[in-house]
């Protein structure tokens, strides 16, 4: 079916009706995946309505500046990319954080709960553990952000008025890779794997308060 423009498999019975469970089907966005969403049956649609892949290349994506050059506009075939978000209930409230790395066909989906906090630091904080999560400095590493807050930051050169401390522990991860970019992208946009990311952020707030 498709969710948000994207396409996704839904949980059906043999005979291909949706199973709905206290108003909500589980979906995937790929087979292989580990994790799984529980979306509002009204939310899906018809697979045809999907957004063609090819289409979605073609989003307005502003290149900022990297930490360490500008962003080319190819992406290098062995790069690891890594789509982060935060999320907080109340702001401050409850958070949680998404990630979902990918390399190659290798995917890492990554959501946590990280109890009280604002969405800033809910966006820094999935970047740093992003970042803690690779082993290798040498090879293309490119991150994926919605939020302007911390591209600004870690991008422009901005000084941090609060979260001081987990600002100066990102730079300093950052410093560590040879090749290292962060790319803004437009939140809730159709971006497949953001839209995972904020899932997985989402997600992580709803388990850490069951």
């Amino acid at each position: 079916m498709s969710f948000k423009g994207n396409k996704v498999w839904a949980a059906a019975d043999p005979d291909k009706n949706l199973v709905v469970e206290k108003g909500k089907v589980l979906i995937k966005y790929n087979l292989k995946q580990d994790y799984e969403y529980k979306v509002k049956h009204e939310s899906l649609k018809p697979e045809d309505q999907a957004v063609p892949s090819q289409k979605k290349t073609g989003s307005k994506k502003k290149q900022k500046k990297s930490v360490k050059k500008n962003i080319e506009s190819n992406i290098p075939d062995n790069c690891i990319k890594i789509y982060t978000d935060g999320a907080s209930s109340g702001n401050p409230g409850p958070s949680g954080i998404g990630i979902l790395l990918i390399y190659e066909e290798k995917r890492k989906e990554i959501s946590k709960y990280i109890g009280q906090a604002t969405n800033n630091i809910a966006e820094l904080t999935a970047i740093k553990v992003a970042l803690e999560e690779l082993k290798r400095y040498d090879m293309p590493v490119r991150i994926f952000s919605d939020s302007s807050y911390s591209i600004g930051l870690l991008t422009k050169g901005w000084k941090p008025q609060k979260n001081k401390k987990l600002v100066s522990d990102i730079r300093t991860l950052t410093d560590k890779f040879n090749d290292l970019c962060f790319i803004k992208v437009k939140g809730h946009s159709g971006v497949k794997e953001n839209e995972v990311a904020d899932f997985l952020a989402t997600s992580a707030i709803k388990k850490g308060q069951e």
